[in-house]
């Protein structure tokens, strides 16, 4: 198994390996993120792929990672921010959630990044207990949501 940049030839195993996982088809989604990541990425944006197997070809991709650096949101100096992670179930448990994380901090470090950042449902303990394995842990920041649409305005915050 072997980490590396996404190829165009990948996005078919990787939008299936989402689909697996979430029970989501999301073929458009999948097709931005790589406009985003894979093709214009490997600077501050990085769109990993795990392939297992010879040859390095799509069909052996078994997990992937997306993140990228932000910097001075919400006050914050640059940090690296990962947004997707996810391994094949047949392939967890054999390190590919760990090589996948490692590399992708390793481009944060190289650029100078010295925090790395994710966000997760709190219901979601397999992804929780993989990133408290690798030494995460709960952060400063604190997520706060609303649902917009068809709430009634409130007045100024408290």
């Amino acid at each position: 198994m072997r980490v590396r940049a996404v190829r165009r030839a990948d996005l078919p195993a990787v939008i299936a390996l989402d689909a697996t996982v979430t029970g989501l088809h999301k073929a458009d989604y999948w097709q931005r993120v790589y406009r985003r990541y894979g093709v214009a990425g490997q600077g501050l944006r990085h769109f990993l792929v795990a392939v297992a197997g010879r040859g390095g070809g799509g069909h052996g991709v078994c997990g992937f990672v997306i993140g990228e650096v932000r910097d001075w949101e919400f006050g914050s100096p640059p940090c690296g921010w990962v947004f997707a992670i996810d391994v094949d179930p047949r392939w967890r448990q054999r390190g590919v959630g760990t090589a996948l994380l490692a590399a992708v901090r390793e481009r944060f470090e190289r650029v100078g990044v010295r925090k790395l950042r994710t966000m997760l449902a709190r219901d979601n303990t397999l992804i929780l207990s993989f990133f408290r394995s690798q030494g995460m842990t709960a952060g400063r920041l604190i997520p706060l949501e609303l649902d917009i649409g068809t709430a009634a305005p409130h007045g100024p915050a408290p």
